[in-house]
């Protein structure tokens, strides 16, 4: 069984897995608040490989993890047959509120990285907001199963400036307007985006996402934000140049993301960033 749902103060709020047999990463949707809004989306009109909440990378070693076309330098956005697949290998935990995945990312019939996926949903109890709000806690590690470094890209480390998506990515839903999306000194799409912030709030209709780097190597990576095109927050990591994962070495990262019921203000958004984040 490849799939795990998630529960957090005896509700279900998020569904994990492959959502069709063609699936090439498995992905967190739909996560819904404590009141049962949906706050990620699948499969979009505007970007049909967009998948929820998960893990994806448009340049490993120059396979594509992301979906879609592939950005060449000097020629643009390219079909290339190219694409690799992040196949599950089994669970070392699997929980009502949480599990451990292993994943296998493989293409061309080998296997690039083993990655080693833990989420969990973790319960505001006794504070204010133990009633309309949750924590998602995603951290993923990668090694090399190559015997050699491999290589993680970007759109923008291929020639496209201000696209350096690749790493945490998280879909929101798109509605009428576009969501405002803030963090603790900055506001708007413009601003935030690119900035290595603690922590990005992204808010919509009735629903408040609050997206907190939790180790001191994911708090440096800058945050691709996008609201206007579409609703989306991700991490960044191969920003201004490609990063290398050498051979025998771990590459590690963490994101916690408060999810609210309501529009939360900047001091809320501090507040309990302050409180769910603890490494």
């Amino acid at each position: 069984m490849t799939s795990a749902a998630l529960h957090c103060a005896g509700r279900p709020v998020a569904r994990y897995g492959y959502r069709s047999d063609t699936d090439r990463r498995p992905c967190l949707h739909p996560v819904s608040t404590l009141g049962g809004r949906a706050v990620t989306e699948e499969r979009p009109a505007d970007h049909v490989h967009h998948l929820g909440a998960g893990v994806a990378i448009p340049d490993v070693d120059g396979y594509n993890f992301w979906g879609g076309r592939t950005f060449v330098r000097g020629q643009g956005p390219t079909v290339l047959d190219n694409h690799g697949v992040q196949r599950h290998l089994g669970w070392k935990l699997r929980d009502p509120d949480g599990f451990v995945a292993e994943l296998g990312w493989e293409a061309d019939g080998a296997e690039l990285l083993r990655e080693h996926r833990t989420v969990a949903a973790t319960a505001l109890t006794g504070t204010a907001w133990a009633d309309t709000a949750w924590v998602l806690d995603l951290s993923f590690s990668f090694t090399s199963r190559r015997g050699a470094d491999v290589s993680f890209g970007s759109p923008a480390t291929n020639g496209r400036p201000g696209a350096a998506y690749g790493g945490f990515f998280w879909r929101a839903p798109k509605e009428a307007a576009p969501p405002a999306v803030f963090t603790a000194t900055l506001e708007g799409e413009q601003a935030v985006h690119g900035e290595a912030a603690d922590w990005v709030a992204l808010t919509g209709d009735g629903w408040t996402l609050v997206f907190a780097g939790a180790t001191a190597e994911t708090r440096r990576d800058p945050w691709f934000v996008r609201t206007t095109e579409y609703p989306g927050v991700g991490s960044s990591l191969a920003a201004g140049e490609r990063l290398l994962l050498p051979a025998g070495q771990t590459l590690v990262r963490r994101v916690v993301t408060v999810v609210a019921d309501g529009r939360l203000d900047r001091a809320d958004a501090a507040a309990l960033v302050r409180r769910v984040v603890t490494a």
